[in-house]
């Protein structure tokens, strides 16, 4: 099954009945209330562009946000979105990475569900929460940078990023999850959180291998694989680890294409990913202005990207909506 939408649907006028049918089932109905989204992708493909163009086109639509920042090694998101200071690390507030005395654990050796894991925005301290607007906040997990020589490896901060469940933000309100690049954290069992991944695809070889390797991944859970429990010493832990990847609620995979700088490369990328069953829900141009927003530390404002954006945010909900109702 090929989740996505017609090459020629991106906006309200420039596709035919199928597209204007998905949108009308999804437009008002707010099919991703509620729901956990990932962000991935490879090494500067603009993962992190996308997941704040994507949260802010969402919130244009009428989706209470909570972006979760789990890239433990990329700065400047708080930057970008517009905040004088970024958040305090979620791993302080849960209590330190085990590799230093802290309670928080690697899923891979220790799968079970991080303590007081579900937490209220209204609850939190004020320092761990990002304030973009009254129906946009922001989160950050950790950041390895922080920590200094030894700390370890940044698998508590995909714990964190697995399980945290936010309240408060408004009801039903979205969470999306800036993961970081590569596949490390699909493979500590991130995806077993979520309801959709989407991997952002750039104009490189390597950027739609990732896409086919993650949607096989996600694909293989949905068919009841079980991840790899010979290190793991007692037997209630691998029945813990079996247990939450037969009751993992992810939907699948899409795919969104960033950086690209001209048609002839869009129509490349969409044939290429078209011959593998995957059809891309948006498309976000190259803007000189992303890059200098980025490298300058100032927020990103670009006309041409929100519009691209909103886009993007439509065609992620008419995927979803089709899903749901079953279309082919």
């Amino acid at each position: 099954m090929a989740y996505g939408l017609p090459h020629s649907a991106w906006g309200p006028d420039a596709a035919g009945p199928e597209w204007r049918q998905l949108v009308m089932l999804s437009t008002g109905s707010h099919t991703l209330a509620g729901k956990r989204i990932g962000i991935f992708g490879k090494g500067g493909c603009g993962k992190s562009t996308v997941s704040v163009l994507l949260a802010r086109g969402l919130r244009r639509m009428g989706y209470p946000i909570v972006l979760v920042d789990a890239d433990s090694t990329n700065m400047g998101l708080s930057a970008v979105l517009g905040l004088e200071q970024s958040p305090r690390p979620l791993i302080e507030y849960f209590g330190g990475m085990v590799f230093s005395g802290g309670a928080v654990t690697c899923p891979v050796d220790d799968p079970t569900e991080l303590a007081e894991s579900n937490v209220s925005l209204d609850r939190l301290p004020r320092e761990f929460v990002g304030r973009i607007d009254d129906g946009f906040h922001l989160l950050v997990a950790g950041k390895m940078g922080e920590l200094g020589p030894g700390a370890g490896c940044d698998g508590p901060i995909s714990k964190i990023a697995r399980d945290l469940r936010v309240h408060g933000g408004g009801r039903d309100c979205v969470t999306l999850v800036d993961f970081k690049a590569g596949f490390e954290d699909p493979s500590r069992g991130v995806l077993i959180g979520l309801d959709w991944a989407i991997v952002v695809v750039d104009p490189t070889v390597a950027a739609v291998q990732m896409a086919l390797d993650l949607r096989e991944t996600i694909q293989r859970i949905r068919a009841g694989a079980l991840p790899a429990t010979a290190h793991l010493g007692h037997a209630e832990l691998v029945n813990l680890a079996h247990a939450q990847y037969r009751h993992a609620r992810i939907e699948g995979t899409l795919c969104a294409l960033n950086k690209v700088p001209d048609e002839a490369t869009e129509h490349f990328l969409r044939v290429k990913l078209a011959t593998t069953g995957m059809d891309p829900i948006g498309v976000i141009h190259t803007h000189p202005s992303i890059g200098h927003s980025w490298l300058r530390g100032r927020p990103l404002r670009d006309a041409g990207a929100d519009e691209e954006a909103g886009h993007l945010a439509k065609g992620f909900e008419a995927a979803a909506a089709a899903v749901a109702v079953g279309a082919p």
